[in-house]
């Protein structure tokens, strides 16, 4: 089932960096991109416990699990919302809600001595239901926006600040626990002192709520549809729709399993820089910005570079690069160590990063693109929740290949890198991007 080449005459013809709705989408969702990924790297941190290369008590699946369950949950509402209701005043709402958000951060901190772990959870959960709702109003506005020939670029564009606020986001995170986290006598952290930076958070969170309204108001595409239960999980007419539609429900199975793969890369990382490179905090974050890194590399390539290529071969060749680089950066030596070292490790993860841009790209387009112009929000919507079931499953995943390495096999946690290049290779071997 493909789609019209429909084009609301509302569609600006100027380029896409002479449009100012571009700009303020781009900087609206950089801002809160940067705040997600710093409080959550915080949380990773926090959940991991010890000094570098004595951890203990690593919560890290839980805390990946806790802010990826209201993607599991909401994601089927928030993509009917995001078609019934205008998706530039749910981008606005969303940021509000930013605000109020990082506040509760503040008070989460500033009583982390009575709450503990309750107040700083419970606002890593209202962050993921805050990025559930934002989500299909930010992907799905891109075709209403846009000329279809400017969204590949656009995707792109959209896709490198992402990650360029992960870099700021995550390695920001980790400076801020090694300025602001202290020891007591027993060795033991208080985190009370972390209301500083969740306080910048609320002020880049108000600078975000501003330019969202740079971004030109759109209609509601469909204002008269209903509400149903089952649009809380997979909206029937998306049911519908990848029922008659195999190639587009290949493309969010495999989006999934990209996703639970990506989902272990933090963690898993932020387990290598403390055990196996004896790092602290702010190295540690600043290794697992090296995905990022490549994914902006990557997305320039895809933009560039590639543009002449097949998409599906664009596909291909990504998690081709992804694999190899993750069955380099799995090796370790006798002693336990990386056999790459730190900046070996580093850039391992900047060439995974660029196969993760050359693959997900023409995936995330294609997904854009492929249904119908009424459809597309709640099509955005169950690709969250189809994302975040990966991601959600990256939790238990990650403490079970945990425990797999160092309890059954005793291999060190690098050795985890090697067992999510195998969950791409059927990716590699089966999986072509159709044309639209």
């Amino acid at each position: 089932m493909q789609e019209s080449n429909f084009q609301d005459e509302s569609q600006p013809t100027e380029s896409l960096l002479e449009n100012r709705s571009f700009w303020g989408l781009a900087i609206t969702q950089f801002l809160g991109a940067f705040n997600d990924n710093l409080y959550k790297q915080l949380m990773l941190l926090m959940a991991i416990g010890g000094v570098a290369g004595v951890t203990k008590d690593d919560r890290q699946g839980w805390a990946t699990l806790a802010f990826s369950l209201p993607f599991v949950l909401f994601s089927g509402v928030a993509g009917y919302l995001s078609d019934r209701n205008s998706k530039s005043k749910i981008i606005f709402i969303c940021k509000v809600a930013e605000i109020a958000i990082t506040l509760l951060a503040v008070v989460a901190f500033l009583m982390y001595g009575n709450l503990g772990d309750f107040g700083t959870w419970t606002v890593l959960i209202l962050m993921g239901v805050h990025s559930t709702f934002f989500g299909p109003a930010k992907y799905g506005i891109l075709p209403e926006l846009f000329h279809h020939k400017h969204l590949p670029r656009a995707n792109g564009l959209i896709l490198m600040s992402t990650f360029l606020a992960i870099i700021l986001g995550v390695v920001l995170a980790g400076a801020i626990k090694d300025a602001l986290v202290v020891k007591d006598a027993a060795g033991k952290e208080d985190y009370s002192h972390l209301w500083i930076g969740s306080l910048a958070c609320a002020l880049v969170a108000v600078v975000g709520t501003l330019t969202s309204l740079f971004v030109r108001y759109t209609a509601p595409v469909q204002p008269q549809a209903r509400f149903q239960m089952v649009d809380s999980i997979v909206p029937k007419p998306i049911v519908s729709l990848l029922g008659k539609d195999r190639p587009l429900l290949l493309a969010l199975v495999v989006s999934s399993v990209f996703w639970l793969v990506g989902g272990l890369v933090m963690p898993v990382v932020n387990r290598m820089g403390k055990d196996q490179l004896h790092q602290a905090d702010t190295k540690t974050s600043v290794l697992t910005a090296g995905l990022a890194i490549g994914i902006i590399i990557g997305a320039i390539s895809a933009n560039l570079i590639l543009k002449r290529m097949p998409k599906d071969k664009q596909v291909t060749l990504g998690v081709l690069i992804m694999i190899v680089s993750m069955c380099m950066v799995s090796i370790w030596k006798a002693n336990g160590d990386v056999l790459l070292g730190y900046n070996g490790t580093f850039l391992g993860l900047i060439v995974a990063g660029i196969g993760a841009a050359v693959f997900v790209i023409p995936i995330q387009v294609f997904l854009q693109e492929r249904p119908p112009l009424e459809l597309k929000g709640r099509l955005i919507g169950t690709m969250n929740f189809a994302n975040f079931i990966g991601i959600l499953l990256a939790g238990p995943i990650y403490q079970l290949l945990i425990w797999v390495a160092e309890s059954c096999l005793a291999w060190p946690v690098s050795s985890v890198f090697a067992m999510m290049a195998a969950m791409l290779v059927p990716i590699l071997v089966f999986y072509r991007l159709p044309k639209l």
